[in-house]
């Protein structure tokens, strides 16, 4: 009996998992709980955030209108090194109105809380599209909570697993604030490293036929151009006396013309 009681509860106390992150958790460093992974960060990896990675949400209005709908995305930069295929994970919550996303989940089906799915954790840019509907009625401001982890993939805590949140309040406004347009907001020390060069290039020795098709065609363009630079040549320079017999009539006559003229 004791046995199945812990069972049933088990599911209640989830860690960060490539399954999805949400609701009660276990605290790694004390074994306490918290309630909301959202709210309090993701402590089955670490205690504290960690400010070398960054939480970034871009396309977020500046004001929202009820029951309009705003798409935005979500992205995760910094910790550990892509290797694996579960690389970073999230936990989003909001104080009213509606998420979701393709290929991602509402936690225990509350549709004011998101989080990856199992397709969704392995995304190499670790970048996710969401959308938030907001309320159909005036409530005021609404608060997001954003927790963000960027792992290494071996499913366990560790120094190397990394989280930081971000936490901001969108205001209420009507058809007239649309036109402040949209932001992204962020939370990080800004730090951000480009990513390593990919190398996309084919090695001369294996592009066979394709290339020693491009080297003749470079040469039978290169043999036009001469042909056309030949024939200018020789219009421009002949070699005939009687030509050049003409060209010295034709300044003796502009220098007379000059002479008149003046």
């Amino acid at each position: 009996m004791l046995t199945l009681s812990i069972f049933l509860l088990a599911p209640a106390l989830v860690s960060s998992s490539h399954l999805g992150i949400g609701g009660e958790q276990i605290n790694s460093q004390d074994g306490s709980t918290i309630t909301d992974v959202a709210k309090e960060g993701c402590l089955c990896h670490n205690a504290l955030a960690d400010n070398t990675v960054q939480i970034i949400l871009d396309d977020v209005p500046y004001a929202w209108v009820p029951g309009e709908s705003y798409d935005m995305t979500l992205q995760v930069i910094g910790g550990p090194p892509v290797s694996s295929s579960y690389t970073a994970g999230f936990a989003m919550r909001v104080s009213s109105g509606e998420l979701s996303g393709e290929n991602l989940q509402n936690w225990e089906n509350d549709v004011t809380t998101l989080t990856h799915t199992e397709a969704s954790v392995s995304v190499s840019d670790r970048a996710w599209t969401l959308t938030w509907k907001a309320p159909e009625e005036s409530l005021g401001d609404v608060n997001f909570w954003i927790t963000g982890n960027s792992v290494n993939g071996d499913q366990g805590p560790g120094e190397a697993d990394k989280w930081n949140q971000l936490l901001f309040s969108v205001k209420e406004g009507d058809e007239n604030t649309a036109a402040l347009g949209k932001r992204t907001l962020f939370a990080g020390d800004g730090n951000v490293s480009p990513p390593e060069p990919q190398e996309t290039g084919v090695d001369l020795k294996h592009m066979g036929a394709e290339f020693r098709a491009h080297i003749l065609g470079l040469l039978g363009f290169g043999a036009v151009l001469a042909v056309i630079l030949f024939a200018g040549l020789m219009l421009r320079y002949s070699f005939s006396t009687s030509y050049k017999g003409r060209s010295n009539q034709l300044r003796l006559r502009y220098k007379i013309r000059r002479r008149g003229d003046q």
